[in-house]
């Protein structure tokens, strides 16, 4: 077992509760992740539209927020996404891509993994991991499995237990950004009298570009937010 790996068992209280409750929600359901899985994040403008990627996983987000809500997390809305809360704290989210959906488990570095569904999204990502899904039929048949991992993700965050982040050395800087910092050597300094968190976020956001022009106009995009001392959503 990796160091960074603990054994968590879901507790006799946690146990109790779920089989005297897993047939209702202990929270109420929030309206605003109705109108999100109704017509969209509203984050772009295909909101409301059938490209709309949350209206193509329509009916997977659904159950899958039936199945977030049966383990008694709190419903609330971030990033435009459902996400579910333990004491004011992230275990899990639902989010829809072009080829997917899926659920988020804030720590799934953590957990056992025991059936061997999570999947981290990129190398850069270090406590998240999702569970994908392309049909709703795949939500069904792990219906079981997912409240399980729910409620080990409970115990993990109830723990306290933290994954060791990576340090502003370790992520990559992309060839890019390297260029600018050359012709730009006021931009480096900029870059580098950030704090460390912001630093690794935009490393995050640049690196998690494919194409090289896509990496380019997001540098282009922050210049100015990154010589203002901003981080990437201030």
């Amino acid at each position: 077992m990796e160091d960074h790996l603990f054994e968590f068992y879901v507790s006799n209280d946690v146990k109790e509760f779920f089989e005297k409750h897993a047939s209702f929600y202990l929270y109420p359901m929030n309206p605003q992740v109705d109108t999100i899985l109704a017509e969209g994040c509203g984050r772009c403008k295909l909101v409301g539209t059938p490209q709309c990627k949350m209206m193509r996983w329509q009916k997977e987000m659904t159950l899958l927020r039936k199945i977030a809500l049966s383990s008694g997390l709190e419903e609330e809305v971030k990033w435009g996404q459902p996400t579910y809360t333990y004491k004011g704290k992230n275990v899990i989210l639902i989010h829809s891509f072009k080829e997917y959906c899926g659920m988020l488990f804030f720590k799934g570095a953590l957990m056992q993994d025991s059936e061997k569904i999570l999947i981290q999204q990129t190398e850069n990502v270090q406590a998240g991991r999702q569970a994908r899904f392309t049909d709703v039929k795949e939500v069904k048949r792990l219906e079981a499995t997912l409240k399980a991992y729910i409620f080990e993700a409970i115990e993990v965050e109830k723990s306290g237990v933290k994954l060791e982040a990576k340090k502003t050395k370790d992520f990559p800087v992309p060839d890019e950004l390297k260029a600018k910092f050359k012709e730009m050597p006021a931009f480096k300094k900029a870059f580098e009298s950030l704090t460390p968190g912001r630093q690794r976020a935009y490393l995050l956001f640049f690196n998690g570009a494919k194409q090289s022009a896509t990496r380019t106009a997001r540098i282009e995009k922050y210049l100015e937010t990154i010589f203002s001392g901003k981080g990437l959503n201030d």
